[in-house]
């Protein structure tokens, strides 16, 4: 089984916990969707990459990572990429399967973790909204608080213990800034960072990579869009939540 599709519990204060893993060496990562890891037994196998961006920072080649493998028979590829180490001193993992992170932003919001988000008693996922035929990653619903859109981001690329996002130009990352202004004053309207690795305390914008996300990233802000970095340590045991990071805005590239 795919540890997507695992049963996510909320254990010893782990929102989601991985199946057994393998370490390996990252070879090379290639055509977005592969990767050829080198396992401690010395066998290569080739793993689903699950992250189709340009993975800035978290794909060097020789890098320890840890793979999942599945019992599916009708899967392409057995293994899963899930996670590499990053840094040379005190490494840290970062989540590379981006299939996992709204499964575990659910828990957390089922948890009712992020106390700024109010007295909320209804959960729903891919909820169609706005101008531009988009559907909401969840929203939070219930007679004490205004109805609350929240969008998802898994944020990977860090300068320091700075997360950023993107860490490319993102046009779907762009519209999505646009429906979430077009809910206001209506409801709320807010954009969850997940940042999917536990060094990192503060969040800003990417604008070297995406200067126009940046820039209606602050526009939207100062519309009322919230801005939620919510930091989460990985280890191949399972994810925690760490709480909120603090954000960076002022200024642009």
């Amino acid at each position: 089984m795919h540890p997507y599709n695992s049963k996510i519990l909320m254990t010893n204060d782990w929102l989601y916990q991985y199946p057994p893993l393998l370490r390996g060496r990252l070879l090379k990562r290639y055509k977005r969707f592969f990767a050829d890891i080198e396992l401690e037994t010395g066998e290569i196998v080739t793993a689903h990459c699950p992250n189709t961006g340009p993975m800035t920072g978290i794909s060097t080649p020789h890098s320890l990572v840890q793979i999942s493998k599945s019992n599916n028979p009708k899967r392409k590829l057995a293994y899963t990429w899930e996670m590499i180490a990053v840094g040379e001193q005190d490494p840290t993992w970062v989540g590379v399967n981006t299939q996992i992170p709204n499964g575990v932003v659910r828990v957390l919001l089922q948890q009712h973790l992020i106390p700024a988000l109010g007295d909320y008693e209804q959960i729903q996922s891919e909820v169609p909204y706005g101008q531009e035929k988009s559907r909401i990653d969840f929203l939070l619903q219930g007679p004490k608080v205004q109805p609350t859109y929240i969008e998802v981001k898994s944020t990977t690329w860090a300068l320091g213990h700075q997360a950023l996002f993107p860490d490319t130009v993102t046009t779907r990352g762009q519209k999505h800034i646009r429906e979430l202004v077009g809910l206001i004053p209506k409801a709320r309207a807010c954009m969850l960072y997940f940042i999917n690795r536990g060094d990192c305390t503060i969040f800003a914008p990417g604008d070297q990579a995406d200067p126009n996300y940046g820039k209606l990233l602050r526009e939207a802000v100062s519309l009322g869009v919230e801005v939620l970095p919510c930091r989460f340590e990985v280890t191949p045991v399972g994810i925690r939540y760490l709480g909120l990071a603090r954000t960076e805005f002022s200024s642009s590239m």
